[in-house]
């Protein structure tokens, strides 16, 4: 099976329907239709009813099924008795990752893979080869046009990457669509499934996440700030997490003297939230990463992890992209600054590995020697609309 997983109204439905076009025999079902839930309750193989067109593989597509109170089990049940007959694509929300480590295994039974917001590097016409960016990463990139890529990140910056405010690319229209998906998520979603009754401070607690963007986040300074116990607001950030309102990315610490060892950095995926703007373009750079992570790790390309460095003097690089637990790439963010990061210049010298620092400034390219290596200063979307 597939298990298609990503934060709510993020296109799941749509790409589903898409891939179910190349399948002559396809079925569709969704828990939240009560029709639906009727024929699965009452046949539970209710797929094996639908009329064929040939005898190719039907492709059947359960959308919502983790709100179904055994999902799991019905899921391994027909997993193991229709799998040489049927193909299954399973998509919801983040739910879908809630309770894997409960109830009965479906280990050995699916793939799972995410689809996020739109990103820049999706946008583009030409992407490099993962065989290329691995072996120079800030070389032979420049691969589309300067202005088209520029306009994209733009709208990507005023909309943000989901699609419906992405398409319709109107401001009065995505502060309607962040107030009513926000309150989806937290007074629906989340409190229905995890039977959190205290919203109100959920939804204080997140009202601070945006203005802590790119910073290690202190859980105290949130109890602190919220007078809401240290426990609940581990849980509440765990559950944003799940829900894909927010990621975070760990700190690196091998082979960095005296680095920190616990604090994440938090980011959002509906990033139009965030109004500094040194914070959202830290953000949408931190989403494009989170991206490649996903899609190369999925490919089977390797095993590729995003970090960040930070010690105890307060040095720090925004990123680390690490390639089989070992550094690969550092990518530094300056939003209005070309002039080179000394704490990138530091970190590279220490791991000795390529190194680019984004900046928003437009019409940026150039390169800075640095003893052995060398570093790329260059204006973000130049950069990352080539992404593998």
């Amino acid at each position: 099976m597939i298990f298609l997983s990503g934060p709510r109204q993020v296109g799941k439905t749509t790409f589903t329907k898409e891939i179910a076009k190349e399948f002559k025999n396809n079925v569709y079902f969704n828990w939240d239709i009560i029709e639906n839930k009727k024929k699965l309750l009452q046949n539970p193989a209710f797929f094996e009813t639908i009329n064929r067109v040939d005898e190719s593989a039907p492709l059947i597509i359960l959308d919502e099924i983790h709100k179904y109170k055994n999902w799991k089990n019905y899921l391994k049940g027909i997993y193991d008795q229709f799998s040489t007959d049927y193909r299954f694509i399973i998509s919801g929300s983040g739910r879908l990752d809630l309770f894997q480590k409960g109830g009965d295994s479906l280990a050995g039974r699916y793939f799972q893979l995410h689809l996020l917001p739109l990103t820049l590097a999706e946008l583009s016409k030409k992407r490099r080869n993962i065989e290329s960016f691995i072996k120079n990463p800030i070389n032979e990139f420049d691969i589309n046009e300067i202005n088209p890529s520029q306009d994209k990140w733009d709208m990507l910056c005023n909309f943000g990457g989901f699609p419906e405010p992405f398409i319709k690319s109107s401001k009065t229209f995505l502060n309607r669509w962040s107030r009513t998906y926000l309150a989806q998520l937290l007074r629906e979603d989340i409190r229905s499934l995890t039977e959190v009754k205290k919203v109100d401070d959920i939804e204080i607690l997140f009202s601070l996440l945006p203005s802590r963007i790119g910073s290690p986040l202190s859980v105290n300074n949130l109890v602190s700030d919220t007078q809401v116990s240290y426990v609940s607001i581990k849980d509440w950030l765990n559950l944003f997490e799940k829900f894909y309102l927010t990621f975070r990315i760990s700190p690196w610490t091998k082979r960095i003297a005296r680095a920190i060892l616990k604090e994440k950095k938090l980011y959002l995926y509906n990033y139009t939230e965030i109004k500094i703007e040194g914070y959202k373009f830290e953000n949408m750079i931190a989403l494009e990463l989170l991206r490649c992570m996903y899609s190369w790790n999925e490919h089977g390309y390797g095993k590729f992890n995003l970090h960040y460095i930070r010690n105890k003097d307060k040095e720090e690089v925004d990123f680390l992209i690490t390639e089989n637990n070992n550094p690969m790439l550092l990518v530094e963010t300056k939003y209005s600054d070309e002039s080179v990061s000394k704490n990138l210049i530091k970190f590279q010298n220490e791991l000795k590995i390529p190194a680019v620092q984004l900046v928003n400034t437009k019409n940026v390219f150039k390169y800075i020697k640095n003893n052995d290596n060398k570093i790329l200063i260059v204006t973000a979307p130049r950069w990352l609309a080539s992404l593998p």
